[in-house]
């Protein structure tokens, strides 16, 4: 976006948070990872969200926060959102083992990352170390793999509760995904903690 340099994923996001999730609507304490800045201009104006920013690098954000081995206490976040994170985790399930255990029960959880739709299983390979391999295997030359369509069964391995949304079939977007420039492709991963 020229106004607010939101790309389409992030558009979404926030689509989903205002119309599938409570978080303009009650208190919430937030967790979010790596944060995209137009939500975090949007999210630390919002008086019912106690907001904390994290990621590995310290800048920029609140805190400093490697995910597999989180400094909080169990129970800590009422909603997590991890957007285009995990496929640069060498250790993705211990990731999404820790965020799980901060997580309050009731809470909710959004991991987003980039899907290969051809893939029927994710591709990863910790031999491949170099920027250059990493673009030509992985695609971008941080990540350190692909997920396939079992990305949902590696979440559903920690989470109770995963439901796949997929804004094209919502009414709610029919006449706006132009409007709003969102990818087709793109399903939100909402997890809930039980």
């Amino acid at each position: 976006c020229p106004v607010c340099s939101s790309s389409d994923r992030v558009r979404l996001l926030y689509l989903f948070l205002r119309n599938r999730t409570n978080l303009f609507t009650e208190p919430v304490k937030l967790l979010h990872l790596a944060p995209e800045k137009p939500l975090m201009d949007l999210f630390i104006k919002q008086n019912n969200i106690d907001y904390l920013t994290a990621d590995l690098n310290p800048e920029n954000v609140m805190v400093q926060m490697d995910i597999t081995n989180i400094q909080y206490p169990n129970h800590t976040f009422d909603a997590i959102i991890c957007n285009h994170v995990l496929e640069h985790i060498p250790d993705d399930r211990k990731a999404i083992s820790e965020l799980y255990r901060v997580l309050k029960p009731g809470g909710w959880a959004i991991f987003q990352v980039p899907i290969s739709k051809i893939l029927d299983k994710t591709i990863e390979d910790f031999s491949i170390i170099t920027p250059e391999e990493r673009e030509n295997v992985f695609g971008q030359n941080d990540h350190v793999r692909i997920y396939g369509k079992d990305y949902s069964q590696r979440l559903k391995e920690a989470w109770l509760t995963v439901e796949e949304y997929n804004w094209i079939n919502d009414s709610l977007f029919q006449n706006d995904w132009k409007r709003f420039g969102l990818n087709r492709d793109e399903t939100v991963f909402y997890c809930t903690k039980q």
